[in-house]
């Protein structure tokens, strides 16, 4: 059965249509509102006695066709805010706009929670405009990031997450390092659980890195090394007393050079030769035995290891510690 895509975009009539409603919807809230907070002005005696003064008709119809049914027309509001909710939750299974089904009024707690009839809650409907804006944005019919209010709110909170992500970061390292100093057998159970079973890749890892570096600095080094090679044979021979005594006799020195041409050139050669084998798979089969039975012994843990390890951990949290007091704001926003 194929999986249920959400859409990625939706058309622009659409998105026009979602704009209408919000737009339609903030409306509704600021009349809501507006009629909560005149009605609570209505009620306080000085007010209501002045305007009863000052526009007796108007007074008067406030009081007979509005007040005294202000908990029905309230009720209007909230049917429509609830409508507006169950409508929403519709609209978005059917976009596929969030992973699950009933998302949606998680996302939209503010829409929930001003259906509520307390006039407290209904302020939250006026976070619809939230909404109204990022699609808005969305669509680049308006560029928020370009606002003086946006560019502010989202500077500081960029440093108030970062502040608290630091400060949280610290203590976790700090709890680390304290765990670290006071753990009696921290080496062995890094050698058991995060080393031993990776042996076989760092074996292998190890004689690739060998093998690379071995043949790299002979490519570098070969004329340095061949020379060295002609230089040893040359006073290896001219040291020896049975090339002296062979001085002595006819043609003495002429094969005395040659045999001294011929044992390094085969010296050179055997070099060559070896060079060339590092890289051959018996070579590296030779390498991963011999490091295998070393790697028991290279990982055998007395006191002082084991305390040069926990150092060495320690040291590299304290490191971390001292990047993450680093004030990063300071440098994006200086």
């Amino acid at each position: 059965m194929p999986i249920r895509q959400r859409y990625p975009r939706l058309p622009k009539a659409v998105e026009y249509a979602h704009i209408g409603w919000d737009l339609l919807i903030l409306a509704a809230v600021i009349i809501n509102l507006s009629l909560l907070l005149f009605d609570s002005l209505f009620l306080i005696g000085p007010i209501n006695q002045a305007l009863a003064a000052i526009t007796p008709g108007f007074h008067r119809f406030y009081d007979t066709a509005i007040h005294s049914r202000f908990i029905a027309i309230d009720l209007v509001f909230v049917s429509f805010f609830i409508a507006d909710v169950l409508l929403g939750w519709a609209v978005a299974i059917a976009e596929r706009r969030y992973h699950r089904w009933f998302f949606y009024p998680f996302v939209h707690w503010y829409d929930v929670l001003g259906c509520i009839p307390l006039s407290g809650f209904r302020w939250l409907r006026a976070l619809r405009v939230i909404s109204l804006l990022h699609r808005l944005h969305r669509l680049r019919l308006v560029d928020v990031t370009r606002w003086s209010v946006y560019r502010f709110f989202t500077k500081y909170y960029d440093i108030l997450l970062e502040e608290l992500s630091d400060r949280i970061a610290l203590r976790l390292l700090g709890n680390a390092q304290e765990q670290i100093m006071s753990s009696d057998s921290l080496t062995e159970r890094v050698i058991e659980r995060v080393i031993m079973p990776r042996k076989t890749q760092l074996i292998h890892e190890i004689a690739e890195r060998l093998e690379a570096t071995a043949g790299r600095a002979y490519q570098q080094n070969r004329p340095a090394i061949m020379a060295a090679i002609d230089d040893l044979v040359s006073r290896t021979l001219r040291e020896s007393p049975e090339i002296q005594r062979l001085h002595r006799l006819p043609m003495g020195k002429t094969a005395s050079s040659a045999m001294q041409a011929s044992i390094s050139s085969v010296a050179q050669r055997l070099v060559d030769e070896m060079a060339q084998g590092m890289h051959s798979p018996a070579f590296r089969q030779l390498v991963e035995r011999t490091a295998d039975t070393s790697f028991d012994s290279w990982l055998t843990v007395d006191d002082t290891s084991a305390k040069v390890t926990e150092q060495v951990l320690y040291d590299v949290l304290d490191m971390l510690k001292e990047q993450v007091r680093h004030q990063g704001w300071k440098d994006r926003y200086d």
